[in-house]
Parts: structure tokens; C-alpha cells; sequence
């Protein structure tokens, strides 16, 4: 895959801290920040995904096998509770 350099602004201290970090893992800031970038990346992907699939799933319900009572009285029949 072909790589593009990109340019982002961030407070000096806080490239500074960055750079000792990436040191410290071995690798390099540009490299620390894609790999972060893809997990973000991935991360949303996956939630669209699950998004669109709870979405189809409200649209299309859920059967939960309820059945509607025949009459009002059947709802408030306080003398099956006693």
C-alpha cells in the first residue's frame, strides 16, 4: 500500500513526549501515530457495522412471541393476584 506523509500541529511538549515514547517502544513517531490511526479507523468500521446490523434489526423487530390479551378485563383482573 502507498504511503502518504500527512501534517498535523500538536503543542511542542507534547512532540516532545511523543518522540521519548516512541524511543522507548522502539519504533518511530510516524509509525506510532499510523498504527494508532488504524485502530481508530478499525474501531469505526466495526461500529458502522454493528450499527447497520442493529438497525436492520429494528427495522425488520423481534418476534417475542407475545400474544395480545382477548379483552380490557383480562389486563386487570385483580382476582387471579389474591
Amino acid at each position: 500500500m502507498k504511503a502518504t506523509n500527512i501534517t498535523i500541529k500538536i503543542e511542542s511538549e507534547l512532540a516532545r513526549d511523543a518522540r521519548v515514547l516512541a524511543a522507548k517502544r522502539g519504533t518511530s513517531l510516524s509509525r506510532m501515530v499510523a498504527e494508532q490511526l488504524t485502530v481508530l479507523v478499525q474501531e469505526d468500521q466495526v461500529y458502522a457495522a454493528a450499527r447497520l446490523r442493529a438497525l436492520r434489526t429494528l427495522k425488520r423487530g423481534l418476534d417475542l412471541d407475545w400474544e395480545k390479551p382477548l379483552e380490557r378485563s383480562e389486563l386487570h383482573d385483580r382476582e387471579s393476584l389474591r
